[in-house]
């Protein structure tokens, strides 16, 4: 990780870190803080089961209601034991105010965004299917045998990285990447962006791939205060050989999407987040240190 995304990722888990405090606090919402390093808000569901001060209400409903989203839920929170105390139904990673999984569902769980004309319009999507989330796709390996690697978003035919305080895309061994059937095809590999010897953006890389092994388009969603991982998008795509594959792909900010989203979403990825239109303030701006009230 290069400097330069060490500074944006920890800018940007400080305020989320401060918006998160804050908005469990003032809304007397269920949560621990992490120990060790930054303090990090982590939520409990409320105790009837029906509200998790992670989620837009809304949202958190459609999720309890379809079992494959609400499978999602249960994926155990791998720091949990060195960093959150006890608890008796066990921390999940999306009960995290740093989770990208948890932001991504927010928004496409709430109920008619996925299917909204000017979501859709945005994201160059035409479909009435219902989002999938961790979609296993299927990539070619060399040897015969694929890589049955989780997608975070399928939608329509698009699949969806996708990013919020994460330091960057991940590294991988030369060899690893050259073991993909189309590596060498798709990417003027030598090209690539390296990092202490290894390859940069392996997850970029990898679902580039996904993408034109299973004839779909790709996007990365991610935060605009990230520029640094916009920066690695672009260095990526400079490498990929063909201009229709290039043309599939595509990167989009949550502060984009936000202007399709329905009003009472947008203000809860406003208070916690920090999540506005471009252009716009948020009702609480983070001026590097702390917050306070805009305007």
């Amino acid at each position: 990780m290069s400097g330069t995304s060490a500074y944006y990722a920890s800018q940007l888990r400080l305020e989320l870190a401060l918006r998160n405090r804050a908005f469990a606090l003032q809304r007397q919402l269920p949560h621990v803080e992490s120990r060790g390093g930054m303090a990090v808000t982590v939520y409990k569901p409320h105790p009837t089961r029906r509200r998790h001060g992670n989620f837009f209400d809304e949202s958190y409903a459609a999720m309890l209601a379809i079992p494959e989203w609400r499978k999602r839920m249960e994926k155990v929170h791998a720091q949990a034991g060195a960093s959150l105390p006890k608890s008796g139904r066990g921390w999940k990673e999306l009960d995290s105010s740093m989770s990208s999984d948890a932001l991504l569902m927010n928004i496409f769980c709430c109920p008619y965004v996925a299917e909204d004309a000017r979501v859709l319009g945005l994201l160059g999507v035409d479909t009435e299917e219902p989002p999938e989330f961790g979609w296993r796709a299927q990539v070619p390996l060399k040897n015969g045998h694929t890589d049955r690697t989780e997608v975070d978003m399928k939608l329509g035919d698009m699949l969806f990285e996708a990013k919020l305080t994460e330091s960057d895309f991940q590294s991988a061994d030369v060899w690893v990447l050259r073991g993909y059937r189309d590596f060498e095809e798709v990417f003027e590999w030598r090209e690539l962006p390296q990092e202490g010897g290894k390859l940069a953006s392996y997850q970029l890389i990898r679902n580039v791939l996904a993408a034109h092994a299973n004839a779909c388009s790709f996007c990365v969603l991610l935060d605009q205060r990230r520029p640094d991982l916009l920066e690695q998008w672009y260095a990526v795509m400079r490498c990929v050989g063909s201009a229709e594959l290039q043309v599939r792909c595509k990167v989009l900010t949550w502060q984009e999407l936000s202007t399709a989203l329905p009003e009472p979403l947008g203000e809860f990825l406003d208070a916690k987040y920090g999540i506005v239109a471009p252009g716009q303030s948020p009702a609480i701006a983070f001026n590097g240190s702390e917050l306070e009230m805009s305007g």
